[in-house]
């Protein structure tokens, strides 16, 4: 039933507490696993682009090197989450995306790319920090029109 299971992760202990629920999922309909991972953290982003969006040459060597450096911790991350998940027997390949706006990015990847169920933990805001933060799961329940695994983890 679900070929492809996106796994949305944000390098936290808490985005992994999906992680035994997606296996078991996987495991069951003998289904690839997508992580995938939105960097949002760095000012590089904002600064590479105009307020229309379009993209401008970066000037700052700095800037660069802190992309690649995000860029390389997040591949190692999760290199080492697939490698776990390889040795369970699963199928898995792994994404990270550059992008300020985490939700959007979630669905238009799993929209681009044949996913059939998206998996993504909430941090369980509530109140004023999630009307100021908004809320990615929200977002992606919102507008994605897949099926959701969703869960909301311990801390």
């Amino acid at each position: 039933m679900f070929k492809r299971i996106l796994v949305c992760l944000d390098g936290s202990s808490l985005a992994e507490q999906i992680l035994p629920y997606v296996t078991e999922q996987a495991k069951q309909f003998n289904s690839k696993v997508v992580l995938l991972q939105v960097i949002t953290r760095s000012d590089a982003i904002i600064a590479s682009m105009t307020a229309t969006g379009d993209p401008l040459m970066m000037s700052s060597q700095v800037s660069f090197e802190k992309i690649e450096s995000e860029s390389e911790e997040t591949k190692a991350y999760l290199s080492r989450i697939a490698k776990q998940m390889e040795d369970a027997g699963l199928d898995v390949e792994h994404v990270a995306i550059f992008d300020p706006l985490p939700g959007p990015a979630i669905v238009d990847h799993a929209s681009e790319n044949k996913v059939d169920l998206i998996a993504i933990a909430t941090h369980g805001r509530s109140g004023l920090r999630r009307a100021i933060s908004g809320s990615v799961a929200d977002h992606v329940i919102r507008e994605s029109h897949l099926p959701i695994l969703l869960i909301r983890p311990r801390e």
